[in-house]
């Protein structure tokens, strides 16, 4: 990733679909090839919003946090 995400969202403790929904909102509000940052819970919330946002064409980072934490790094695919 080149510079810092234009855009970060706290989704700790959001459910699923909410999170998902969320993350997809931030990324039509931003340019193509503009980065977000979230921050969701480990496991089913992580593999359900990375997944999804691939799937509608965006390039997703994982990086853990701490236990139970990580952080998707997000390129806006357009």
């Amino acid at each position: 990733m080149s510079g810092s995400a234009a855009v970060q969202l706290d989704l700790r403790g959001t459910p699923c679909p909410l999170n998902f929904i969320r993350s997809k909102l931030a990324l039509e509000k931003l340019e193509p090839g503009a980065w977000l940052q979230v921050d969701l819970d480990a496991g089913e919330p992580e593999e359900m919003v990375a997944s999804g946002l691939r799937e509608a064409g965006h390039h997703v980072d994982l990086q853990p946090l701490e236990p139970g934490v990580v952080r998707l790094l997000i390129c806006n695919g357009g």
